[in-house]
């Protein structure tokens, strides 16, 4: 099996499909399911839990974060130069029970784009974590936070997706063979984050204008 185009992959996530998205084999060697945040439903949160089976995390541009007065947590005793910036995880207050269930997270991802929803609408912490988008994008740190808003943005949908780590039965990280035979049985394509930097490095005028 191929990896997918750019264009394949942009136009799945146009038509509300799950992407997996692989990192270099020198990095994190590892597939996340991602998903724009505005074609989220339940059932995609629950497909997320139940085949992908990592953590559901929210990537958001920083300007989205400061208006619902969302803080990073602290990065400590990590080796990475870019770690994950991981913020504050929130729940959505407005018609939800615990905050776990597909239903609720599906609801908290969906208010998070909305553009009435205030600070006050959520609680800290919560179950959904929300991550910071480097700015810059996959040019200037190559991980699946930065792939799916690019993504989203070359489709031209809201800067924000949702990510999810995949793992093995046995509860290993999931590597490319894994990876593809997902891909086979749910019927998804696959792509890579070398191609979409290729594809930026190429086609897409900040990145040009970056040099």
């Amino acid at each position: 099996m191929q990896l997918a185009s750019i264009e394949q992959g942009l136009a799945d996530l146009k038509s509300g499909k799950f992407l997996i998205v692989v990192d270099d084999e020198d990095r994190e060697n590892e597939g996340d399911l991602v998903m724009p945040a505005e074609c989220v439903t339940p059932d995609a949160v629950n497909f997320m839990v139940t085949h992908a089976r990592g953590q559901v995390c929210m990537p958001m541009t920083s300007e989205r974060l400061q208006e619902l007065d969302i803080p990073m947590l602290p990065s400590v005793n990590s080796d990475s130069a870019m770690p994950t910036a991981f913020t504050m995880p929130v729940d959505y207050v407005v018609d939800t029970t615990t905050g776990i269930s597909a239903q609720d997270r599906a609801a908290t991802i969906r208010a998070l784009i909305d553009p009435a929803a205030r600070p006050q609408d959520f609680i800290q912490p919560g179950h959904l974590f929300p991550l910071r988008y480097h700015t810059g994008g996959v040019l200037v740190r190559p991980g699946h936070t930065e792939a799916i808003i690019d993504l989203c943005r070359l489709a031209g949908m809201y800067p924000a997706g949702v990510v999810c780590e995949i793992m093995k039965d046995d509860g290993t990280m999931a590597r490319l063979p894994d990876l593809l035979m997902l891909a086979k049985k749910h019927s998804l394509n696959i792509l890579s984050i070398a191609d979409l930097i290729l594809h930026r490095r190429q086609h897409d005028p900040e990145a040009r204008e970056d040099g």
